[in-house]
């Protein structure tokens, strides 16, 4: 039984998903007092889900209370409210509900962008105040205007689309969309100094990073055209809302629809509150009731994904794929987490970690690959839990660098994954392994030598020279220690040779010491491949 926590007033509907799985206790907790991150530490630690919306604030100081968490479920595309890093490394999972919102977000853009053209907000005041001021409340026409859309992501792309309904010209600039992608809805792509000249209205819609906080400052605004508009409805800290109060001062900007800002709620005092030529909404871009229903249903039905079959959807910090895709992935993860762990438990002081992948599952996305052989590798010796999401943290402590291929060399394999490693103690530094009818896991290759082995449970890894009575004497010892053998599998090159051996029961250090001075014995490994 899972123990998942629903907060921030999320809609019903994720409570209703979950419980309906009967795998899964839903507790809700509305109560403010414990977002309080020092509060969520003292109750954290019984939960395995929590599902939240912007209102709470899950940092470190929670993360470290939160043995059982596994995932964490944000209602919503932002997670500046969560630290990412630290239930990375901690092998929390942290999904996100992006596309739920975008319509709402982007009508609400158009709204804004509307509302600013026209006075609107500014009109409803003054007629409250008894007064009529229709001369000084003219407007602008938004139709010929030149709309720069900064992000053309899931929310630019729609606001684009209304944009073009409204006979409005539009241009955007965004380093990872291509000429074909903007071509395709009539958008012009251009670089941002060229956007910010040009537009008469300049929204945002880009997430906050390191590169585009702040990126709207005095700097930028001297870029723009006078009289240009902006409206902010992605993230606060994206414009430096001193220099914007300025700008709008001197008039070189003519006005501003905002509906974040750096601090939420602000300070009542911030100078832009009161000028009239801005207008606010209190972060109201998502907040639609059906948007707020998509998102709790998206983000409930990912964590349950995750919670009873290990389906990552969304992720932020694990590479997220759709479910048909994972279903052809699913064999795989299980059979690369094994070699990873057969490597491990083979070598150490591993520097230089190489995963070649070929034929059809090259054509697959691989990362979740790398990933589970990072897995398999570093539980066979880290004490520190590891799991998909933060394998490659222990990984990267201890110094290993992970490279990851795709081969085009043919084989004689469909499908063929091959793990090398770099930098150990140990004969054997390569392994590869196929599936034979896209069900049936085998190793083909340890070291230099072909074979076909199954890998599951415990096996003896014998390596010795090809000489007559090596298989009769190995047999005669696990025999006289009453060790039953389930496969013996036997490949060979030259004049060496490797035993691949299955058995029933785990053998002792006395076992591994009379197999090891038999005749003609190199070495003997045993390993456990659950």
């Amino acid at each position: 039984m899972y123990k998942v926590m629903v907060r921030d007033n999320m809609s019903p509907i994720a409570k209703s998903i979950l419980e309906a799985t009967e795998k899964i206790e839903v507790v809700v907790d509305n109560d403010k007092t414990t977002s309080d991150p020092k509060s969520l530490s003292k109750i954290i630690g019984e939960f395995h889900g929590l599902a939240i919306r912007s209102g709470t604030h899950v940092t470190a100081e929670v993360l470290k209370n939160a043995g059982q968490l596994r995932v964490i479920g944000r209602a919503g595309i932002g997670v500046d409210n969560i630290e990412v890093p630290a239930a990375t490394k901690q092998g929390i999972v942290v999904m996100n509900a992006p596309g739920g919102n975008t319509i709402t977000t982007a009508e609400h853009t158009i709204s804004l962008m509307l509302a600013l053209a026209r006075n609107i907000p500014q009109g409803t005041a003054s007629l409250r105040q008894g007064k009529w001021e229709k001369k000084k409340l003219a407007g602008i026409e938004i139709t010929g205007k030149t709309l720069g859309i900064i992000g053309l992501g899931h929310i630019g792309r729609v606001v684009a689309d209304r944009a073009k309904g409204l006979k409005m010209t539009v241009i955007t600039a965004d380093p990872y969309v291509s000429e074909e992608a903007a071509k395709a809805l009539d958008v012009e792509l251009v670089p941002l100094d060229e956007l910010l000249a040009r537009s008469d209205f300049i929204t945002l819609h880009v997430p906050r990073l390191q590169e585009t906080t702040g990126m709207i400052n005095e700097a930028a605004i001297k870029k723009m055209k006078q009289g240009v508009r902006i409206i902010n409805c992605s993230r606060g800290e994206i414009v430096k809302i001193d220099d914007l109060y300025q700008a709008i001062l001197s008039g070189h900007v003519a006005g501003a629809a905002l509906d974040v800002l750096p601090q939420e709620p602000p300070d009542p005092d911030l100078p832009i509150l009161q000028h009239p030529n801005v207008i606010f909404t209190p972060h109201l871009g998502a907040s639609t009731g059906e948007a707020q229903v998509k998102v709790a249903e998206m983000i409930a039905n990912q964590m349950v994904a995750y919670l009873l079959d290990g389906i990552i959807i969304n992720a932020v910090n694990f590479p997220s794929l759709p479910m048909e895709l994972m279903d052809q992935l699913r064999p795989h993860l299980d059979l690369t987490e094994k070699m990873g762990s057969l490597m491990g438990q083979l070598v150490r002081k591993v520097h230089d970690i190489t995963i070649s992948y070929s034929g059809s599952v090259a054509d697959l996305d691989t990362r979740p690959l790398t990933h589970a052989a990072l897995k398999g590798l570093l539980s066979s010796y880290t004490d520190t839990p590891v799991n998909y999401v933060n394998a490659p943290s222990p990984a990267q402590d201890k110094g290993i660098h992970v490279h990851e291929t795709i081969s085009t060399t043919k084989h004689d394999f469909t499908s063929l994954i091959r793990i090398k490693l770099e930098g150990h103690e140990g004969e054997i530094d390569e392994i590869w392994r196929t599936i034979y009818e896209k069900k049936y896991p085998r190793l083909v290759k340890i070291g230099e030598i072909y074979l076909d082995a199954i890998p599951e449970g415990w096996m003896l890894i014998i390596q010795n020279i090809d000489k007559p009575g090596v298989i009769g004497n190995v047999g005669t010892t696990l025999g006289r220690h009453n060790i039953n053998i389930g496969r013996f599998q036997l490949g060979r090159r030259g004049d060496r040779a490797i035993c691949l051996v299955n058995i029933d029961t785990p053998a002792d250090d006395k076992v591994i010491q009379d197999l090891s001075e038999l005749p003609n014995i190199i070495s003997v490994r045993q390993v456990h491949l659950a």
